[in-house]
């Protein structure tokens, strides 16, 4: 399906780009840009296939996705002024591999017939688990493990396509820009998860008991 390709290929490149920017402002090497790019594009799609019993050798015949991401890595590496005068923060491209591969996640795991929490995993494995590995590689806290909203998107994606949403090309498009917007205006509003650390909760208790 040529939707499904499409949105394969959106992923692939943005997280590759999403990666190699997140090892350049490390001031990682030359090896360490293509190795975050490789990473972030190839690794959540991995972490899902793990969990769902999907092969993991997939990868290695997925020629022209490796060749892709090592060319958007190289884009980033060797030419930043074309993309860094349009778009200057990396955020913009892990949104785009989110939506994308969030999508592409949870239907696979709809076409294996998984149950609804499967599909919702598979989404958020595959949104956000090339990213995780990046964010640990570049020595950053993992972004779906903060405040931000972030790793819900990847999920409110896979509870639609488990709804039936998304079998047609322009079905999957229309859930694409959605996340994507959704996305990028939570991070232009400053939306944040609640969060709560363990001393303030401690602190909290022994309050109420004094």
């Amino acid at each position: 399906m040529v939707a499904w390709e499409m949105l394969t290929y959106i992923g692939t490149v943005a997280f590759a780009m999403s990666g190699s920017i997140s090892a350049m402002e490390e001031e990682y090497d030359i090896l360490g840009v293509y190795a975050l790019g490789l990473v972030t594009a190839f690794g959540g799609g991995i972490l899902r296939n793990l969990v769902i019993d999907a092969s993991t050798l997939a990868l290695w015949e997925q020629g022209d996705l490796l060749v892709t991401a090592l060319v958007a890595s190289s884009v980033v590496y060797f030419a930043p002024k074309l993309w860094a005068d349009h778009v200057r923060k990396w955020i913009f491209f892990d949104a785009v591999g989110l939506a994308a591969f969030a999508i592409q996640g949870a239907l696979l795991a709809a076409q294996k017939q998984l149950p609804l929490a499967a599909i919702i995993a598979a989404a958020l494995l595959t949104g956000c688990g090339g990213g995780v590995i990046r964010d640990i590689l570049a020595r950053r806290k993992p972004l779906v493990f903060r405040e931000e909203v972030y790793g819900v998107w990847a999920m409110l994606g896979g509870l639609v396509v488990a709804m039936g949403f998304g079998e047609t090309g322009w079905e999957m498009y229309a859930l694409f820009a959605g996340l994507l917007a959704l996305r990028m205006w939570s991070v232009r509003k400053g939306w944040r998860l609640p969060k709560r650390s363990f001393q303030s909760g401690l602190s909290g208790l022994a309050k109420r008991e004094a």
